[in-house]
């Protein structure tokens, strides 16, 4: 497809003989269409070019040559050099590339030959698969949909939360009380309850506590009892997680968790002992990031066991190694920005190759609190996944009963629009901001949410079934969409690819989200001011295909997002 955008950079960067892609990274679009499709800021150039922006815009406007029938005009307006495109030229470009590429409109091959890894979801197992947990699966789920439809390679990890002193706490718990809980029938909710009470008495009582730091040293010693345990533990928990991930269509190449670095450990400490970077603090043994003005890397406690960071840098050194990453994301909440922080610094010196020590990143985004504060497991106050799921699908299809009572496949279309409201609602924000878990918002049906946008497609999917046709390509009169609501949905619809490759950039689901709504919205517009059935043919058609298009990009987006689309409401 043409891109605009560089036509345009490359007329300004012949004519100020300046580079391309600087140009070309200076483009707007305009927040006032009436402004144009794509405005230059010409003050970007008057330090350079020694003139005032008016100036250096005018000048630009009467040395460009475009190609004809492709920029309609070019205004100047306070220093900004404005372009409109020429409608039947956008809309001929973009529907043909629609027809060629189908459901694979929007793609590219930008990340082709590059390995992307994207760390998310992470739960605790032995703990309940909470509505915290929502945001690092559903986030990392669409940027690995996101890097993928631009060509990467891309790995998801889910890093479970396998290991750790809260493991010595569980298995003390089961040895003291065990026989009173049925793990077997109940895995979750059981041993949540046995971790409640045994941290309990850890507050209580110091001896418990040292105990149960005692049973994780038993388990990183390959203690049988113990792994035993925990083996059960795990596999269990994972099979009450594997159905959250079938709803959410959430799906990973690796589970390694924390325990698979447990025999990978020691070369990290014996990297940062070579090094001399090892030093003692308090009994435990740190890397000292004062002149980073931070806290130390804990890398040993004072019992000799390993800590979160000395599985993370483990982590580090076995992905580089075994996927050969351009960038590792790591998908978690903000409050663990200052630990990767860490992380990433003490991972310089682990003999890394500059492309893996700069190809770290994480993805922070804000925490889902409840109304009454946040969520904690010792407190037994959280919101389970799984349930959240199951009442909105329940909550849609009382709606859709009272609606539409005769629809068909009812079951399945509440899924989709539930678990699609859901998602849509985690996603549509900038996802550093915290979330209130609120019910009447999760499930507003109403105005910027996952079931207008599903709505929006359900219609164009019944213009095309009423019509019984989708329109030959060859035989659209281009011409017939040039007004105002039809082009509105054409350049929503040119803009796809730029979301897309803006979304993975920022890794910033939202901005699909949100592009998903702008087009969803310029459909319903467009489809109030025009007849689309039952007009002339040549009108017909191209309205039709214009609906079809329309269709396939909201499917499309959507899917990203991870969610699924009805084909009926």
């Amino acid at each position: 497809m043409i891109d605009f955008k560089q036509k345009i950079a490359q007329q300004i960067s012949k004519v100020a003989n300046l580079p391309e892609e600087e140009i070309y990274g200076y483009i707007e679009v305009p927040t006032d269409e009436k402004m144009g499709d794509f405005a230059f800021p010409c003050f970007k150039l008057a330090k350079e070019l020694k003139k005032a922006p008016q100036m250096i815009a005018q000048d630009l406007k009467e040395q460009m040559t475009f190609e004809e029938g492709l920029i309609k005009e070019i205004n100047v307006v306070s220093g900004y050099l404005n372009f409109t495109i020429q409608s039947q030229s956008i809309a001929e470009i973009v529907l043909k590339e629609i027809n060629e590429k189908k459901e694979h409109y929007g793609e590219s091959t930008m990340g082709q030959g590059k390995n992307i890894v994207i760390d998310y979801s992470a739960p605790n197992i032995a703990k309940p698969f909470h509505i915290g947990h929502l945001r690092s699966t559903v986030i990392g789920g669409a940027l690995y949909k996101i890097h993928k439809a631009l060509g990467y390679h891309c790995i998801g990890i889910n890093h479970l939360g396998d290991y750790g002193t809260q493991f010595g706490k569980l298995i003390e718990g089961y040895k003291l009380w065990g026989e009173e809980y049925n793990i077997e029938e109940d895995p979750i909710n059981e041993l949540t309850k046995i971790y409640i009470r045994i941290n309990n008495l850890c507050k209580e009582d110091e001896s418990v506590l040292e105990a149960c730091r005692d049973n994780f040293k038993k388990l990183e010693e390959g203690d049988k009892y113990c792994t035993d345990l925990w083996t059960k533990f795990r596999e269990l928990s994972l099979k009450e997680f594997q159905r959250v991930y079938d709803m959410l269509q959430i799906d990973f190449d690796s589970w390694n968790g924390e325990a698979f670095y447990a025999d990978k450990m020691q070369e990290v400490v014996d990297i940062l002992q070579q090094k001399n970077l090892l030093v003692p603090s308090e009994g435990a043994m740190v890397v000292d990031l004062s002149q980073k003005d931070m806290p130390p890397c804990i890398i040993e406690k004072t019992n000799g066991s390993t800590t979160y960071a000395t599985r993370d840098l483990a982590a580090i050194l076995y992905r580089a190694r075994t996927y050969d990453f351009t960038k590792a994301l790591y998908v978690t909440s903000y409050e663990q920005i200052l630990h990767f922080r860490q992380i990433f610094e003490t991972a310089k010196n682990l003999n890394l190759s500059e492309k893996y020590a700069n190809g770290l990143v994480h993805v922070p985004f804000g925490m889902v609190q409840l109304k009454t504060g946040k969520m904690s497991t010792r407190e037994g106050n959280i919101i389970k996944l799984e349930e959240l799921l199951n009442e909105a699908i329940s909550r849609v299809e009382e709606i859709m009963k009272e609606k539409n009572p005769d629809l068909e496949n009812r079951e399945e279309i509440a899924k989709k629009i539930g678990i699609g409201a859901v998602i849509f609602n985690d996603l549509y924000n900038s996802r550093i901001k915290d979330e209130i878990f609120d019910w009447d918002t999760m499930l507003n049906f109403n105005g910027e949410t996952g079931p207008y946008m599903q709505y929006i497609y359900v219609r164009t999917k019944s213009l095309l079934e009423k019509a019984g046709y989708i329109p030959n390509i060859q035989e659209i009169d281009f011409s017939k969409l040039s007004d105002e609501a039809s082009m509105k949905v054409v350049k929503q619809i040119y803009n796809f690819g730029d979301s897309l490759k803006q979304a993975a950039e920022k890794y910033e689901p939202y901005i699909i989200a949100r592009y998903l709504i702008g087009l969803a919205q310029a459909f319903s517009s467009f489809y109030n001011a025009n007849k689309i059935l039952g007009e002339e043919k040549v009108i017909q058609d191209a309205r039709l295909y214009l609906t079809y298009a329309t269709g396939i990009v909201l499917k499309i987006g959507a899917e990203l997002l991870g969610i699924q689309m009805p084909d009926r409401m």
